[in-house]
């Protein structure tokens, strides 16, 4: 792993691990004004930026990023490309969690673009690895067979997205809707390929107010006579 940005609790100690997975062509300092404002709204988080495993493709400095190559890349090889760097994605998860004492139920993945379909995969290969992925105007490399029963995943995006429409995080939404995974989405109207305040603040609001599957389905075993009575998002009252 190269160069890291952290950005740690004023006082006292993280109760949060807020892991930021830029896109291609950028690093870790183009995370940092997101990892201010997420600090900002969550300030005991323990907030680190990566950055790419290899230099941009092009880029003679190594000042730019990726986390796999997009030169040639096609919907066949790139579910490859991702496979090749996941172990290496995990091994640093763990290792942050580890050094920070905070376990994967506490651990959030935020992605952008490649981040986010580095942060979508990670999770496939590893349910549960974080408890959740805030993937914003990503993808999967392809649509999965399996939910994760560990981790929900939130999907922000931009509909006048050009570079990863939004087509993708439709589909994703219905896929993981077949397989009863837990996920959301939202769309923002007339976006582009950016994480705009808008969705940052759907972000933000998923965070903190939706209560994952697995924790109702936990209340809801727990309490006589409801056991595997989960009311469906759209049942009223």
């Amino acid at each position: 792993m190269n160069k890291v940005m952290t950005w740690l609790p004023a006082e006292g100690r993280p109760e949060q691990l807020m892991l930021l997975l830029h896109g291609v062509g950028s690093n870790a300092a183009g995370m940092a004004p997101l990892a201010r404002l997420v600090q900002k709204e969550f300030p005991q988080a323990a907030i680190v930026a990566p950055e790419g495993f290899s230099p941009f493709d092009g880029d003679p400095t190594g000042q730019a990023r990726q986390w796999f190559s997009v030169q040639g890349v096609t919907e066949e090889n790139r579910v490859t490309r991702v496979a090749e760097v996941l172990p290496a994605l995990a091994d640093w998860v763990h290792a942050m969690q580890q050094e920070t004492g905070l376990g994967p139920a506490a651990t959030a993945l935020w992605g952008f673009s490649q981040g986010s379909i580095m942060a979508l995969s990670l999770v496939q290969a590893h349910d549960g690895i974080a408890g959740r992925v805030l993937a914003f105007a990503g993808r999967y490399p392809a649509l999965p067979d399996v939910a994760p029963q560990h981790t929900t995943l939130h999907f922000f995006h931009g509909s006048a997205d050009t570079v990863i429409p939004e087509v993708h995080a439709r589909a994703a939404i219905e896929r993981l809707g077949e397989l009863h995974g837990d996920a959301t989405i939202d769309i923002a109207e007339g976006v582009g390929h950016e994480i705009n305040g808008h969705l940052l603040q759907c972000a933000i609001l998923r965070l903190r107010s939706h209560i994952p599957h697995r924790s109702w389905a936990a209340a809801m075993g727990a309490v006589p006579g409801l056991a595997g009575r989960l009311p469906a998002e759209d049942e009223e009252d």
